[in-house]
């Protein structure tokens, strides 16, 4: 290709809203354009990324018996009424209604489809399992969309969807051919993840894995054991909690005059009590539902663990929300409640263990600590609602536990009966009875995985495309105004073809052009000036390493090769 002939239009400014090196490269590249919050338009050099991204994807996918489907983004609500998700997803799933006045959603996901074409092409175990996969748009309102195609409202996503007869059968499936398919394609694609345990989040389903890219600027924060090998992400991940120091019930039934304590750490300086010794009380809003977390005054709650023991998403009630409510959010306990409307209340089983735990009294200045005991209060829920954090105990090892950051590039959940049973997807099995599918869903953001590799491969001077999904091989320029080296460029370029070669024809200095080819990135630049020609023939440089070979005009495809396979 002929930049003389291409859209693009470089950039030597960083745009102010651009704070990951992947969203400034993008830009400065000329990549992408925004044309709205969270929505960009590709340009061709990037559209060709994508593109070689698509064949990884296709070829991993059919490897392990995939079938390609397209199904559509506007969908009918009832669909989505049917799975349980249309009341309960959040103003992130577009909704509108068509000419004709039918409710309608933009696919934020595809379970609802790929169940609906499921129930009415699958009735019999001998004809699972089954493995579908698209490669589809889906629009995301999100709140904040952040980091140019890292969190953008309108991405491209590859979406897999499995279909078993068994428990045992999904497991193996699971194990052996998705997580390994998985690795595969970030492997082939030249970006190394990290698996973490995860969230099932609005998916629902028995569990999740995330595939992390580690990188500083990520969005999620990653608890790992460098021991052991444990991960997962924070808002899930487990620990063992440290055993509080216990007073005896005499002690921790004192009433304590502890004025102008409105936390925690001036509590325990004031009264010498430790934090393990204390109860932290936090109002969350779940829907229309008002949630009291419970925990131990040295933890922290973790909404995730919170919304999954609750049922639903959960939200730290907001200040003016606590004010209608008679709350002042801070001051509070689960002792003696006096508020409007029902509380429920949730415990962190650090609270059941610890036995006595010292309160707030629900006084606003808190110049008072209640006692809270089992027999004082009445708790809902108990479970694990707290959140780890590094330097904790690793529970499969005893190291101590470690943080990282991470960007998510795919996930996979396994997703059970979720959807089956309210949508009726069902099979008869070898007995002839009729028993709901098992699914597994697979997803990788696309468009998300392009960003992730320029956050992986890059330098001060821009991008560094691995071999395998770079736009083109080569980056091909004469330099100077020697006839000889433009004509011997010209040949070159027909030589190599369009389709493997970007020609930067343009008029425009040496300078230039040698900055827009470090900033855009092509594996190997083949250079052909006077003193190339002098020395024998093109001078080959590769992008990564900045290794310089000089090759024969004929010999430079042979030579080009052979570099580029070191780098594959």
């Amino acid at each position: 290709m002929r930049m003389s002939r291409m859209l693009i239009k470089t950039q030597k400014q960083i745009a102010a809203e651009a704070e990951l090196p992947s969203h400034q490269l993008i830009l400065r590249a000329g990549l992408a354009r925004r044309l709205g919050s969270g929505i960009y338009s590709l340009t061709p050099l990037a559209y060709r990324v994508i593109r070689r991204i698509e064949t990884i994807l296709r070829e991993e996918m059919e490897r392990i018996g995939g079938q390609e489907v397209l199904m559509p983004v506007a969908q009918p609500a009832d669909l989505w009424r049917e799975s349980g998700r249309y009341e309960t997803i959040d103003s992130a799933l577009a909704r509108w209604q068509d000419r004709a006045g039918h409710a309608m959603v933009l696919a934020m996901t595809h379970e609802e489809a790929v169940t609906d074409l499921a129930r009415s092409a699958i009735d019999s175990y001998r004809q699972l399992p089954q493995l579908l996969f698209q490669i589809q748009t889906k629009f995301r309102d999100e709140p904040r969309p952040r980091g140019g195609l890292i969190r953008p409202r309108e991405f491209l996503m590859k979406d897999a969807y499995s279909f078993h007869a068994t428990q045992a059968d999904f497991d193996a499936f699971y194990e052996e051919r998705i997580i390994p398919a998985y690795y595969a394609i970030f492997r082939r694609a030249g970006l190394p993840v990290l698996a973490v345990e995860a969230d099932t989040g609005m998916m629902g389903g028995t569990g999740a894995h995330e595939f992390m890219f580690l990188a500083d600027g990520g969005e999620d924060t990653l608890i790992v054991c460098p021991n052991c090998g444990y991960a997962a992400n924070q808002e899930v991940a487990i620990a063992v909690k440290p055993r509080s120091q216990r007073r005896s019930k005499r002690e921790a039934s004192r009433l304590l005059h502890t004025p102008g304590t409105a936390t925690i750490a001036a509590f325990c300086e004031a009264t010498g009590y430790t934090a393990d010794q204390t109860l932290k009380s936090v109002y969350y809003a779940a829907c229309d539902e008002l949630v009291l977390a419970l925990i131990r005054g040295d933890l922290e709650v973790s909404p995730i663990k919170l919304g999954n023991l609750v049922g639903r998403e959960v939200r730290v009630l907001s200040s003016a929300e606590a004010t209608e409510r008679g709350l002042v959010v801070g001051y509070t306990g689960p002792v003696d409640l006096h508020i409007a409307g029902a509380v429920r209340l949730v415990a962190d089983d650090s609270v059941i263990e610890a036995g006595g735990l010292v309160s707030g009294a629900n006084r606003l200045d808190y110049h008072r600590s209640g006692v809270m005991y089992g027999r004082d209060y009445q708790v809902d829920i108990t479970g694990d609602i707290a959140q780890a954090q590094p330097g904790d105990t690793c529970v499969q090892c005893g190291g101590a536990l470690e943080a990282r950051r991470g960007i998510e590039a795919g996930q996979t959940f396994k997703l059970g009966t979720r959807y089956s049973e309210t949508m009726g997807a069902t099979f008869r099995d070898e007995d002839g009875e009729s028993r709901p599918l098992i699914m597994g869903c697979y997803g990788i953001g696309i468009t998300r995985l392009f960003a992730c590799l320029i956050e992986a491969h890059h330098d001060e001077q821009g991008i560094c495309w691995p071999v395998s999904v770079a736009p083109y091989r080569y980056h091909l320029l004469a330099v100077g105004n020697d006839a000889n080296a433009q004509t011997a460029a010209g040949d070159l370029y027909a030589a190599l073809g369009a389709e493997q070669t970007l020609y930067d024809d343009r008029e425009a200095s040496a300078g230039v052009r040698f900055a827009d080819a470090d900033l855009l990135g092509m594996p190997l630049r083949i250079t052909i000036s006077t003193r190339s020609l002098a020395a024998g023939g093109a001078e080959l440089r590769l992008r990564r390493i900045g290794e310089t070979r000089i090759a024969a005009l004929d010999a430079v495809r042979t030579v080009a090769d052979e570099m580029l396979a070191c780098q594959e």
